[in-house]
């Protein structure tokens, strides 16, 4: 044998190794899906994710409440350019904005946030009353 075919041997072999390694490690636990990531919202508010669509079915009812109850769609240049998220190309009904499958990215200030629970908390409490 010439060192040629032993290099060659040699780089089949290890490359079969680890085909076959890649066919022995063990399995990896199940864990759930990793949420839809955000960078650190600007200071005195809070994003979420606001459905848009299901099913390729728009659901403008549900947009529209949420921007009722104070939440703003964000913007792609909102974000610190280091984060990238999908943005909805120019030519789509949300050009510009965060969108993610069917989801737009919102933020909220803090103290509008705070003020919507205390009201649905006086709400409850009520109803709880009643009973």
């Amino acid at each position: 044998m010439t060192t040629e075919d032993n290099k060659d041997m040699t780089q089949s072999r290890n490359s079969r190794e680890s085909e076959n390694h890649a066919n022995n490690t063990r399995r990896q636990p199940w864990r759930p899906v990793r949420k839809l990531e955000t960078p650190a919202p600007p200071e005195g508010y809070e994003y979420r994710w606001i459905r848009e669509s299901m099913l390729g079915q728009q659901d403008v009812a549900n947009v529209s409440r949420r921007l009722r109850e104070g939440w703003e769609l964000v913007r792609g240049t909102d974000l610190p350019s280091e984060f990238v998220l999908p943005v909805a190309d120019d030519n789509s009904r949300h050009a510009g904005l965060v969108y993610s499958e069917g989801l737009l990215l919102a933020k909220i200030p803090i103290e509008t946030r705070e003020e919507r629970n205390a009201y649905y908390e006086d709400q409850t409490a009520n109803e709880k009353k009643m009973l």
